[in-house]
């Protein structure tokens, strides 16, 4: 239903977000069986008989998923249980064999914990409820006439987390997510590849009036495998919420938004209803009889707490409190790995930490954004940015060349910068003074106006000289240079 012709006001309202963010565990072989744990391999090769759920199959828990789920936990500060079980949760599905699915539903393995996620540049502690293991079902392939049924995901080891609902805009389920997503690849439990199915996420939202206490019916919107979709999909299920309450005014609320799952759908560009949900969701949970419970030992979980490699918020401190960072360059450069790994490959041939992160996230993102790649994958050695930016610094160039040496650099990655500005003239700094005093001479006859204006005391009259001298020599003296001469020349230098 759509009212669009009316103005709805957002701000008397609250969006109330829960997320469940499934990830797939990088281990070799399944939860449940020694068959591979591959993606991308032909149809129905990596298949045991306990991933078919072939009768009088037994499961046997693998030891390095639960290690991995322990590890996560300690990391984000869980409770990590020293008892938990696996439960049985019924539903009938195609790519289900088993009809039931192997989750942990009232004694899981992690309780608790927190991620922190910057958000417009402030950070936010986001609690988490639980995070439990559990297996994934098959993939269902459409056809034009047909559908088959892939069983190679059937029983690769997942871990759930469950956030809990803490979250109130868009914008902050992004930064939780992106928060989980980096904690994930530094510790190297799961390849998060969102494009492959390895990081899904559900999203619950609600809305209700501000001040009000009691949370109203849910609407869980499944699967989303991009924080773009996720941001958009949630921005269009809260005014759709907020809509249907200022439209329905006679009806009790709970009548107004039914408990139902959704789907975003990106051609419509809104959210499509899938299914509603029972009163109650019967899954006939019971307690897995095929499995024993996973019992840790208080030193077993010390031994991973103590072997964590650095997470993303201990970088982020160290790169604000020892490179002197900004908070801001300090968060984007290690929210995700890769970028963080290839800042610190960069500094070990470069002299100034603080240009080299602005050079990186603003001048080379953008040209890797342009070719519609990532930095890492593109190609350009991390130590050739390392090495124009102390190009820049002993002043061999000035900034307005190395821009183009980094386009160069774009197009051709892989030559070493020094060779890009050995081979080009018009990258050769400008060091003859005379040339440049001729130059500026020319600039001052030709704006006596300017003149005028920067001894009236306007500074802009002064950078439009500058600049203009920097054209007439296409950028190569050195602008410290240049402002002296000009200053020399009027005669208040």
């Amino acid at each position: 239903m759509s009212h669009k012709h009316k103005h709805l006001s957002h701000e008397e309202w609250e969006a109330v977000i829960g997320l469940e963010i499934h990830v797939e565990l990088n281990t070799k072989s399944k939860l449940f069986s020694v068959a591979p744990n591959h993606f991308g391999d032909d149809p129905n090769t990596n298949i045991t008989e306990v991933c078919t759920g072939q009768p009088g199959a037994l499961p046997v828990l693998n030891k390095e998923a639960v290690r991995k789920a322990v590890q996560f936990g300690c990391a984000i500060e869980g409770k990590v249980a020293q008892f938990s079980k696996f439960d049985r949760k019924s539903y009938f599905y195609p790519d289900s064999p088993r009809n039931f699915q192997i989750t942990q539903y009232d004694q899981p393995i992690i309780i608790g914990g927190r991620i922190i996620a910057e958000v417009n540049d402030v950070e936010k502690t986001f609690a988490v409820n639980r995070v439990h293991l559990e297996d994934d079902a098959g993939m269902l392939k459409h056809y034009s006439t047909y559908a088959g049924v892939d069983y190679n995901r059937a029983g690769s080891p997942l871990i759930e987390i469950v956030s809990e609902p803490c979250i109130h805009t868009p914008e902050e389920a992004v930064a939780y997510a992106m928060a989980v997503k980096a904690i994930l690849e530094y510790l190297d439990v799961s390849d998060c590849n969102m494009e492959e199915g390895s990081l899904r996420i559900d999203t619950n939202v609600s809305v209700r009036r501000n001040g009000e206490k009691q949370l109203r019916n849910k609407i869980e919107i499944k699967n989303m495998n991009s924080f773009h979709f996720m941001e958009l999909a949630l921005k269009s299920e809260i005014h759709r919420q907020i809509e249907e309450y200022t439209y329905q005014t006679h009806l009790p609320v709970e009548e107004v938004i039914s408990p139902s799952t959704y789907r975003w759908d990106p051609e419509k560009q809104e959210t499509v209803l899938m299914r509603r949900k029972e009163s109650a969701d019967d899954y006939r949970y019971f307690p897995e009889p095929d499995l024993v419970p996973i019992i840790l030992t208080e030193a077993y979980i010390e031994e991973i707490r103590q072997n964590l490699p650095e997470l993303p918020l201990q970088r982020k401190n160290r790169y604000v409190n020892e490179l002197l960072l900004s908070e801001h360059h300090a968060y984007t450069l290690t929210s995700d790995k890769a970028m963080a790994d290839y800042f610190e490959e960069a500094l070990q041939s470069c002299s100034n930490a603080k240009n080299l992160a602005n050079w990186i996230l603003v001048e080379f993102v953008a040209r890797a954004k342009d070719q519609g790649q990532s930095l890492s994958a593109l190609g350009i050695v991390p130590s050739h940015v390392g090495l124009l930016v102390n190009m820049i610094e002993k002043e061999t160039i000035t900034g307005k060349i190395a821009k183009s040496v980094a386009d160069e650099m774009a197009a051709r990655p892989g030559i070493d910068p020094a060779k890009i500005v050995a081979a080009n003239p018009d990258y050769q700094p400008l060091n003859d003074l005379t040339e440049i005093e001729g130059y500026v001479t020319q600039v001052i006859a030709d704006n006596s106006q300017s003149v005028a204006d920067y001894k009236a005391g306007r500074d802009k009259a002064f950078a439009f000289l500058v600049g203009q001298v920097m054209k007439l020599c296409k950028g190569k003296a050195s602008p410290q240079v240049v402002n002296e001469l000009i200053k020399k020349q009027i005669g208040t230098g």
